[in-house]
């Protein structure tokens, strides 16, 4: 990969900077110096039940008092900016029509009780899914009537046409492996009926859209239907020692 290293530590602020993200960011600043790169501070604020207000400004200060100083982000501006998710639902917006429009997505109008009492049937029954896709084959005009009634939906990801994706080599075990989506939620939730979107859908959106080229983190699962690239993989064990390979 030929192009500027870029990382970036992505908390959401639910309150102050503790010990496992400091940890997380000092592993972003260090790997980013290491390679020549920069990282950037990005708020992922989505979650709009779970914000902590001046959360943003203690997080900030955590990594001040710690020495570690991101490149680009919240206050220092960037070639990317905004670096806040709430500032950047245009954007969201636009790959979400991108994946309605393509058949990757869809509207679902199911509300709470109906979700519950299904996936209930569905664990009786031993199925594994979350949910029976029972809005995936709305026709155009029954779900343009539904929008125009004022009913909340959200837009889920068509399952059906995610394939598994191969991850791998592996930067320091040199193994590849296959990144099944299988274990994720039936269909799961991009754009929430709030318009904010989840995580499956932003974070891969900013990583793409910020040209994101290494991403540290425990666990990844990414929506492989939005772009073409993915970056670099840093995924750090419970032990805390990174690992590197590539998606």
């Amino acid at each position: 990969m030929n192009k500027l290293p870029r990382l970036r530590f992505a908390p959401s602020p639910t309150g102050s900077l503790h010990l496992g993200g400091l940890r997380t960011a000092l592993f972003n600043h260090v790997v980013a110096k290491k390679l020549g790169g920069t990282w950037a501070l990005r708020i992922e604020d989505t979650d709009r039940s779970r914000l902590v207000p001046g959360s943003v400004e203690e997080i900030r200060k955590g990594l001040e008092w710690a020495g570690i100083m991101y490149d680009h982000g919240p206050g220092s501006g960037g070639p990317h900016a905004p670096y806040t998710q709430s500032e950047r639902l245009d954007l969201y917006h636009k790959y979400t029509k991108k994946l309605l429009d393509s058949g990757h997505a869809y509207k679902c109008f199911c509300g709470p009780n109906r979700l519950s009492n299904t996936k209930e049937k569905l664990q009786k029954l031993g199925s594994n899914s979350t949910y029976d896709r029972a809005c995936l084959n709305l026709s155009e005009e029954e779900i343009a009537r539904r929008v125009r009634a004022g009913e909340k939906h959200v837009v889920r990801l068509n399952d059906t046409t995610v394939q598994d994706v191969k991850i791998g080599p592996d930067l320091v075990f040199g193994t590849s492996v296959q990144h099944t989506h299988a274990g994720l939620p039936t269909d799961p939730i991009l754009l929430k009926s709030d318009l904010f979107p989840t995580y499956h859908l932003a974070s891969v959106v900013d990583d793409h859209e910020m040209e994101i080229t290494h991403v540290l983190r425990g666990e990844v699962k990414l929506v492989p239907r939005l772009t073409s690239q993915s970056p670099d993989m840093t995924n750090r064990n419970r032990n805390g020692s990174p690992h590197f390979h590539s998606i």
